[in-house]
């Protein structure tokens, strides 16, 4: 399974994770955030987020999401992606989350795509669906 690991402003991720586990009815395994403060200094965070990122991959890679790209836990989760193995995507909402909740045994490209898709796809006008 790969995976999954937010980082995010405050606690936006842990928020996230917390609605998934509403929405699934247990908490996931293989999932954790890292909430970045303001006052935190990115060059700190990023030990802490590496042995976070350890935690979640047990040989299949990680999916990292993040909230704002350009943003400091985006500017953090660019200095862990390596192609093929941890990816990344911008732009993290809880379609997205469960998404990629459901697609995380398949492989790393297909996981790409159906979780992209999902944070899209989640954003609609309700009166004119």
């Amino acid at each position: 399974m790969i995976g999954l690991f937010l980082i995010t402003h405050s606690s936006l991720g842990e928020s996230l994770i917390q609605c998934a586990c509403h929405v699934l009815n247990h908490r996931p395994q293989q999932i954790l955030q890292l909430g970045v403060a303001a006052q935190d200094d990115p060059l700190d965070a990023l030990p802490l987020a590496r042995e976070m990122l350890k935690l979640v991959d047990t040989g299949k890679g990680v999916l990292i999401m993040t909230d704002i790209f350009g943003a400091t836990p985006a500017n953090i989760a660019l200095k862990l992606l390596q192609p093929d193995r941890v990816e990344g995507i911008a732009g993290v909402n809880l379609p997205m989350l469960l998404r990629a909740l459901n697609y995380r045994e398949k492989d790393m490209k297909t996981l790409l795509a159906k979780t992209a898709s999902g944070g899209r796809d989640g954003v609609l006008n309700m009166l004119k669906h």
